[in-house]
């Protein structure tokens, strides 16, 4: 189709997070929430869940996101530190694919971005039990009445378990939407070496 956005190996960076931030900056100027992104991970038997979640930060260790290390996605990532993350860019017919695996961020980078976080969304991580079962929402809002009498309009402390993970990624895949349904896909994926390896994907 005339007009037809592609995606050409020329148009690539030589390393992933070069293009990722450069489509990630484009994203920006069309979502209102460019950083959303679904998060798979798995139980060691290799049972998925997926969930979506924000991405908070990315540079060379990879892809910061922040949780419960309690959570139903904490236990997993604990006891199977590898993850997949994808971003669906809809109105750039753009989809984001990451491969890796998952450490926990430094306790002083959890502590600095929690300080930063809203005075409702630090109580609700202190509250929250999250993943576990819940008998009624009025027991959660008791539990936020109970640290606000507590806390006195201060700020919450961090709890040490709720913090940030990082995907430090092995593989990256770029993929551009064609009308004809024949997409363009790259893959990068890491050598050896250390340096990235891109292959162009059958659609």
């Amino acid at each position: 189709m005339e007009g037809e956005a592609e995606l050409r190996r020329a148009d690539l960076a030589s390393g992933p997070l070069e293009q990722f931030r450069q489509w990630f900056a484009e994203a920006a100027a069309v979502l209102e929430v460019p950083e959303a992104m679904a998060l798979a991970t798995a139980t060691p038997e290799g049972a998925p869940s997926v969930r979506m979640v924000l991405l908070k930060d990315f540079d060379e260790r990879g892809l910061v996101f922040y949780s419960h290390y309690t959570s139903r996605k904490g236990r997993e990532l604990e006891a199977n530190p590898q993850a997949a993350l994808l971003f669906h860019w809809s109105p750039l017919g753009r989809q984001v694919r990451v491969e890796g695996s998952v450490e926990r961020v430094p306790e002083e980078e959890s502590d600095a971005y929690f300080a930063t976080r809203p005075h409702d969304a630090q109580l609700g991580a202190v509250a929250s039990r999250q993943s576990d079962p819940l008998a009624s929402r009025a027991e959660l809002d008791e539990r936020l009445a109970e640290l606000e009498d507590v806390l006195e309009g201060g700020p919450a402390p961090r709890p040490a378990t709720w913090g940030g993970f990082v995907l430090v990624p092995a593989a990256w895949e770029f993929w551009q939407h064609r009308a004809s349904r024949l997409h363009d896909r790259f893959r990068y994926e890491r050598e050896s070496s250390g340096a990235w390896r891109i292959e162009r994907l059958f659609p």
